[in-house]
C-alpha cells in the first residue's frame, strides 16, 4: 500500500475524530511515521486536515498540529532543494500542498526571505509584486490591500496571492458595478476579516480555493468569523436571551379577585408600570377558567 494511501486513511480517522486524546494519537503518528513530499501531501490532503487544527481549542492539540505542519514544510522545502540542486526559494516560492495546510502561521513556521532572515508579514511591496494596474488607483490599492492581508501569515506564491487578490477586487466592482459606495465598505470589510490574526483558517480557504471567490465575496462579516468568535457571539447571544426572558413580568396566582364573568375566584395577576413612574402599577387579571381578561389600577 502506497504512502499516499496509508495517509488518507489517517485523514479519514483524523477528520472523524471526536476526542482530544484520539485527535492528538493520530497526530503524532503522522509525524512519527511518515515522511512526506509535495506530491503525496496534495495527494491526500493531509496539509488542509492538519492545517485545521491549529486553531483547535485544546492547546495540545493547536501546538502538535502546528509542530507537525512545520515538520512537513520542511520536508518539502528540503526535497525540492534536492531536486532542484540547490537551496529552497523563498516563501514566495513555496509549494501549494504546503500552502493548503497553513504552514505559513503565527504559529512556529514563519516565510523566509531571500537573505534567510524572518519575515514577520508578507506585502505586496516585500514580496517584489507589481503593483497592480486596473487604470483605477481606488481598484488598484483594494487589490494591495487584498493581497497584503492574504499574504501576511501565508507561505502561499506570490502568483497565486495576486491572482486570488485581483480575482477577489474584480468579483466586488462587477457586483457594485463601480467604486462608489458601498464599494469601499465592502472591500473595508473584507480585508479586515481576511487580516485578523486570530482568524487564519479564513485567509487559507480563501487563498487555496476551499472558499470560492464567488462566494467569499458574498460572505457577510458573521459568515468569516473564527469558530472561536462564533462561539463567543452565540454564548452572548444565549445570555440575552436569559436575561430578556428574566426581565419579563411575573405571573402569580391568586384567589384575590373574582371573575365578573364565570365567577371563579381563580385568576392569574401580573403588575406592569404602564404610565408614568408616579402613576400606581396597571394589574392584569386572566380568568384560570374561561380566560375572561380584565385590567385594572
Amino acid at each position: 500500500m502506497s504512502d499516499a494511501v496509508e495517509l488518507k486513511k489517517l485523514v479519514k480517522q483524523l477528520q472523524s475524530a471526536t476526542n482530544n486524546e484520539d485527535i492528538t494519537s493520530i497526530l503524532r503518528t503522522l509525524k512519527k511515521d511518515f515522511k512526506v513530499n509535495e506530491a503525496i501531501l496534495r495527494e491526500s490532503k493531509a496539509g488542509l486536515a492538519v492545517g485545521k487544527l491549529r486553531t483547535h481549542a485544546s492547546k495540545d492539540v493547536s501546538d502538535l498540529a502546528k509542530e507537525l505542519v512545520k515538520q512537513w514544510k520542511n520536508e518539502v522545502e528540503q526535497a525540492k532543494a534536492a531536486a532542484g540542486g540547490g537551496a529552497a526559494k523563498p516563501a514566495v516560492g513555496v509549494n501549494t500542498a504546503v500552502r493548503k495546510a497553513s504552514v505559513a502561521s503565527n504559529g512556529p513556521a514563519t516565510p523566509k526571505t531571500p537573505g534567510g532572515a524572518s519575515a514577520n508579514v508578507r506585502t505586496m511591496k516585500s514580496d517584489g509584486v507589481p503593483l497592480a494596474s486596473t487604470g483605477d488607483k481606488t481598484r488598484d490599492k483594494c487589490i494591495e490591500l487584498v493581497y497584503d492581508a492574504i499574504a501576511s501569515d501565508s507561505g502561499s506564491p506570490a502568483e497565486l496571492l495576486i491572482a486570488k487578490a485581483k480575482a477577489i477586487e474584480a468579483a466586488v466592482y462587477a457586483d457594485i458595478g463601480g467604486t462608489g459606495n458601498p464599494y469601499p465598505t465592502k472591500m473595508r470589510s473584507l480585508f479586515v476579516n481576511l487580516k485578523d490574526k486570530n482568524n487564519p483558517t479564513l485567509r487559507e480557504a480563501v487563498a487555496s480555493g476551499e472558499i470560492p471567490v464567488e462566494r467569499f465575496v458574498k460572505m457577510t462579516s458573521q459568515d468569516m468569523a473564527s469558530e472561536d468568535r462564533k462561539k463567543a457571539d452565540e454564548a452572548l447571544k444565549q445570555q440575552q436571551l436569559h436575561n430578556s426572558l428574566g426581565a419579563e413580568e411575573q405571573e402569580a396566582e391568586t384567589s384575590a379577585f373574582q371573575c365578573s364573568r364565570c365567577k371563579q375566584s381563580k385568576t392569574r395577576y401580573r403588575q406592569a408600570q404602564t404610565r408614568s413612574a408616579d402613576e400606581p402599577m396597571t394589574v392584569r387579571d386572566p380568568c384560570v377558567n374561561c380566560n375572561h381578561r380584565w385590567k385594572f389600577s
